[in-house]
């Protein structure tokens, strides 16, 4: 350990009100509180508090200075053996020298009455105080919960449930945030925040397209060729569509206000099916019926 004069800047005559001086100055610049995770910082704070605690005591300090003592307060082997004595003899003499006037309140931080005290007791009271961290969850939600808006349960890992309020129109990938339902904090610190991120399951015959929905709607050849009403399903029930007459595989139908939360539009996608089973009647009617030779399904792909 160096010379405690040298590590706090001052000369061997210097005032006990010197030495509080430059501690203080020494512990605002170098206190770990004000430089979290810097370890040579932190070292030299706790050079400067050893030094300050052997200087700002008056004893200490004339055993020091009469070189009873080494800068770590440890007695040094003495090779007159009367030095020891003359110098105990003397620490009250030197104890009434202003030089040597006590300073042990300084020497501890908390005793401070300056920015420093106060800056470091907030620091203490926010960590005795301090808020919960917030977390984070993953939820899957049914498709039409998204679109429409449900209130689904969250299992956290600690055995408990919340209720997670899913709004309708929800995207995927957007976070819910839970207000007071994460880590608990110190003291009369505030819980932190649940961040729920939503992912959307998909659904077997709706697929979303910003706010409006698709779905594709088998119809039967006698639907497609005759038209009329038909059922179809939306994201909040079934309705009745009517398909017009001669529609094709392809053919597109909008219906106003049957997208997302209300929002957008359900587009209906038609697509022309033959019958699951052969049907013997329509095969002996196809088979006795003469298009018109003018129609041809690929003349456009005829070049």
């Amino acid at each position: 350990m160096r010379n405690p004069y040298e590590i706090l800047g001052v000369s061997k005559s210097a005032s006990a009100e010197d030495i509080r001086s430059a501690y203080r100055k020494l512990a605002k610049k170098l206190h770990p509180d004000l430089n979290p995770g810097d370890k040579k910082s932190e070292d030299k704070f706790k050079e400067v508090s050893a030094a300050n605690e052997l200087l700002s005591d008056n004893e200490k300090r004339a055993k020091f200075d009469a070189g009873v003592i080494d800068e770590a307060g440890n007695e040094k082997p003495q090779e007159r053996p009367f030095y020891r004595d003359y110098a105990g003899a003397n620490a009250g003499a030197q104890g009434a020298n202003p030089n040597y006037e006590s300073a042990s309140a300084f020497s501890d931080l908390g005793g401070m009455d300056d920015i420093l005290a106060e800056m470091l007791g907030r620091q203490a009271n926010a960590r005795r105080n301090a808020p919960g961290q917030d977390v984070q969850y993953r939820l899957s939600v049914p498709f039409l919960d998204a679109v429409n808006g449900a209130t689904q349960r969250l299992n956290l890992p600690d055995g408990s449930i919340i209720d997670v309020k899913i709004p309708a129109g929800i995207a995927e990938g957007q976070s819910i945030r839970l207000k007071g339902k994460g880590s608990p904090g110190r003291g009369t610190g505030t819980s932190g925040d649940a961040r729920v991120e939503i992912s959307i399951l998909p659904h077997p015959f709706f697929t979303r397209l910003g706010d409006d929905l698709l779905v594709e709607l088998p119809v039967s050849i006698k639907e497609a060729a005759l038209g009329g009403p038909i059922k179809a399903p939306t994201a909040t029930g079934t309705v009745l569509l009517n398909i017009p007459a001669n529609s094709n595989s392809g053919s597109q139908l909008r219906l106003k206000g049957k997208g997302v939360a209300g929002r957008g539009d359900l587009l209906v996608k038609l697509r022309v099916l033959l019958p699951k089973r052969p049907d013997q009647k329509l095969n002996d009617f196809l088979g006795s019926w003469s298009p018109d030779a003018t129609e041809d399904p690929r003349g456009e792909m005829a070049s």
